[in-house]
């Protein structure tokens, strides 16, 4: 059997990142003592005695994107949308590892027993990761956006050019609904966001999964 070659490996380690980051997510969520993610962000859970986990979840799904978009530029001949697409995605990635390294101020009721509050509005950390969700929410359906693009240039991804349309298009709808729901104080607000983010990283995967199995080795 041929070894995979470098860009299937950074191909890969997106759907892989894919993968990680929604399953860590989705037990620690369903484990974590006090937390609900039906009404909580998953930013919430870098919160606590176990914040670490979440955040680490950030930092390394961060690194494993910044690969996959390092891969798809490697794999994309030059054709309209192979380089900002990558870009793009290189963004989230980036936008990823902040959200990390930033941790979000405590939304109402979790933790159970916050740090007490010193100062009126927003932390300078809470309003980096805002910014940097804000990069990561916006990026990952412009990537996928422009990535039909070029892989509409592709033979054998045309295909993969309508699922990247319409992920975009369902990515960015959820978002608008979870932010409406978010700023209305819904129940169910991290359903909506749990639903945008499953929708975006399995576009990731998907993709990863199909330009790695799809596009010759010559051309890479």
């Amino acid at each position: 059997m041929d070894r995979p070659s470098v860009t299937t490996m950074l191909l890969l380690a997106g759907a892989f990142g894919a993968a990680l980051f929604v399953a860590v997510f989705l037990i620690d969520g369903a484990t974590r003592p006090g937390y609900d993610p039906a009404r909580l962000p998953v930013s919430a859970l870098s919160l606590g005695e176990r914040g670490w986990v979440q955040i680490g979840n950030f930092i390394v799904t961060g690194l494993l994107m910044g690969a996959c978009a390092l891969g798809l530029r490697r794999a994309l001949p030059d054709v309209p949308g192979a380089t900002w697409g990558p870009l793009l995605l290189a963004a989230f990635a980036v936008g990823l590892i902040a959200a990390g390294a930033f941790v979000m101020d405590p939304p109402d009721g979790y933790p159970p027993n916050p740090a007490p509050v010193t100062a009126a509005g927003q932390s300078r950390q809470g309003i980096a990761h805002d910014l940097a969700s804000l990069v990561v929410f916006t990026a990952l359906p412009a990537a996928a956006f422009v990535l039909a693009r070029a892989f509409w240039g592709v033979r054998g991804l045309r295909r993969l050019a309508e699922i990247s349309i319409a992920a975009g298009l369902l990515c960015a709808a959820l978002l608008i609904v979870f932010v409406i729901a978010d700023e209305s104080g819904s129940a169910i607000a991290g359903v909506w966001q749990r639903a945008t983010i499953i929708t975006g990283w399995t576009w990731i995967a998907v993709m990863a999964v199909i330009v790695a199995t799809t596009v010759r080795e010559d051309v890479r």
